[in-house]
């Protein structure tokens, strides 16, 4: 038996006591409100009781649940500091692949007697040429270089091409390598006839830096020296409008330091001061179709525009 019916058992004989005693002095009906009043305190008592013990048991288990939850948080804690770091090695691992990669697209500061010579060639040519000192890159403008739609050189600009190639081929340049990108504004090619020879503006945009890399050849420039590349509508300058915008149509040439040893044909530089071997001197060709596309990238544009 356990302590509780124990006390159930004392408690309800004193109720049998308390109303024998009253009997014999109390009228019936008192006898009878009395013995009712302490059941109903027993029931109360009970149901107390009752409640205590479910209280506690919740209490047990919300302690066990807050205490699972601190050891989950501590661990937390500690996954998101080894994260942090892992993070912030990332992030720096980032930032020098990011810099390396804009030193190689930008080029750099060229000798001043390049600086010269290729400001002097801009200043002769305004309305086809730009010159930035700082990144060691010559600008043409494709609507003055190209003729609507076309990969093909305008006979104006090869004499241009023809007196820079006679710069990039100065001793003091013999360090450096040329990069050669196209560009396009974002409205899709229309014309089926330049649809026939470039598909997107990536083609376009590749095959007019081919155009300029293989005149610059022609002109003695060795192709080993010259790399090429199409970025069609994905690197604007300026925002583009219904019909894009000229200064997104354009073609950069960036002279920066030799990545690729042209004496020995192993990658890190020239180092060894001595003018790589240039290219037998061609004819340029009169009407040059770019021989290769590029990865082509495609995204609708909101009108045409032959670029």
């Amino acid at each position: 038996m356990n302590a509780l019916a124990a006390h159930r058992i004392v408690f309800g004989g004193s109720l049998v006591t308390l109303a024998l005693g009253f009997a014999g002095c109390v009228p019936q009906e008192k006898y009878d409100a009395a013995v009712t009043a302490a059941r109903s305190y027993e029931q109360q008592l009970g149901s107390t009781r009752d409640e205590l013990s479910t209280s506690r048991a919740n209490e047990d288990r919300l302690r066990s649940q807050i205490s699972q939850a601190r050891a989950d948080l501590e661990s937390m804690q500690g996954l998101s500091d080894g994260s942090k770091v892992d993070l912030e090695k990332l992030r720096d691992a980032y930032d020098a692949l990011s810099k390396q990669v804009a030193g190689m697209d930008a080029g750099g500061p060229l000798p001043e007697n390049i600086n010269i010579l290729l400001a002097s060639l801009a200043e002769q040519y305004p309305d086809m040429l730009q010159f930035d000192a700082k990144t060691g890159m010559l600008r043409f403008l494709s609507d003055v270089t190209f003729d609507s739609g076309s990969a093909r050189v305008k006979d104006s600009a090869r004499e241009v091409l023809r007196r820079f190639a006679a710069i990039l081929n100065n001793p003091e340049l013999a360090a450096f390598e040329t990069v050669v990108t196209g560009h396009t504004d974002n409205v899709r090619i229309g014309k089926p006839e330049t649809l026939k020879n470039h598909p997107t503006n990536t083609h376009l945009s590749a095959h007019r830096a081919i155009s300029v890399r293989d005149l610059l050849v022609g002109d003695g420039v060795a192709a080993n020296r010259v790399e090429v590349a199409g970025w069609g509508e994905y690197r604007p300058i300026v925002e583009n409008g219904p019909r894009g915008a000229a200064q997104n149509r354009r073609v950069e040439v960036f002279i920066r330091p030799m990545t690729y040893d042209t004496t020995t044909g192993s990658w890190g530089g020239n180092t060894g001061g001595t003018a790589p071997a240039t290219a037998p001197r061609a004819t340029p060709e009169k009407d040059a179709t770019a021989p290769a596309a590029a990865p082509v990238i495609t995204r609708p544009a909101p009108e045409k525009d032959p670029n």
